[in-house]
């Protein structure tokens, strides 16, 4: 009976400071937050009447552990807090330049990422910089630039030119609902050279015409180094009407997705202009 009874006290006890020190929890972390957003510490008051209120529940456990044997556990658990994430580094999607000198976004959205690509039943993945709307003049062999210092981890110096068997290969696949698998995607890249920024950033530059013979997989380049030249591989123009399409297609990859990806054209816009913003010294 006093066994029972011990462990039914306890167990109403220990309910009632696990739902205060869960109150407690509650005011500071919502304060905590508050100070934070005003740059101010926490209060020392605050802090310690929380500390109190563990130590009380720890003594409490620990006094009420004999009662429930060896076979029983409490009732009551108490959730750690989870650990404050580190603020995010908001100069990732910053001070790139474009991959043309002198360029600057298109200003039709057909040529920004999300746009419909309806020859491959697909959308566009990353921002075309062609001649016919942009700042800079670009055509076949204008040099591609690394938008930012990085390492090389790709460049396509084997690649061939797309094949009519290979497009009507990829056709039949678009049509089974296969154009958004990676292959059928990098095909109509067409040769590309990709670079590491780290922190999960990669850009990619398509349709290349060539590549500088020092632009290896492990190389080092510098934002605004040379590592391509515009050209038209991989679109279907190459085999139907070649030297139509010279363009440089820039994307840049973020973990598995691409920047703007599922978001609506002034948002994607405000973010690529974000991009290529220089950061205040």
């Amino acid at each position: 009976m006093e066994t029972a009874r011990a462990v039914d006290e306890c167990s109403l006890i220990l309910g009632i400071l696990t739902r205060d020190f869960r109150r407690a929890r509650g005011i500071l972390l919502s304060v905590s937050r508050a100070d934070m957003r005003r740059e101010r510490p926490i209060p020392l008051v605050r802090t310690l009447a929380l500390q109190m209120l563990l130590a009380a529940f720890a003594l409490l456990s620990a006094a009420c552990s004999g009662a429930f044997g060896s076979g029983a556990a409490p009732t009551a658990s108490v959730v750690p807090a989870t650990a404050t994430p580190e603020a995010p580094d908001l100069t990732v999607f910053r001070n790139f330049i474009y991959p043309i000198k002198g360029g600057c976004l298109p200003k039709n959205d057909v040529l920004m990422p999300n746009a419909p690509r309806e020859y491959r039943g697909g959308v566009h993945e990353g921002v075309d910089f062609y001649d016919y709307d942009n700042c800079a003049t670009i055509t076949k062999g204008t040099p591609i630039l690394a938008a930012k210092d990085g390492t090389v981890v790709r460049a396509d110096h084997d690649y061939h030119p797309l094949t009519p068997a290979e497009l009507d290969a990829a056709t039949k696949r678009i049509a089974e609902g296969q154009a958004n698998d990676f292959d059928v995607l990098d095909l109509f890249r067409g040769r590309q050279v990709w670079i590491d920024h780290g922190k999960g950033i990669i850009t990619r530059y398509a349709h290349s015409s060539d590549i500088p013979a020092n632009i290896q997989i492990g190389a080092k380049v510098a934002q605004g180094e040379v590592i391509a030249f515009v050209g038209d591989s991989g679109t279907p123009e190459s085999l139907s009407n070649p030297d139509t399409e010279e363009h440089v297609h820039f994307e840049l990859r973020a973990g598995d997705g691409f920047l703007g990806q599922g978001l609506p054209p002034d948002e994607v816009r405000a973010l690529y202009e974000r991009l290529f913003t220089p950061l205040s010294p």
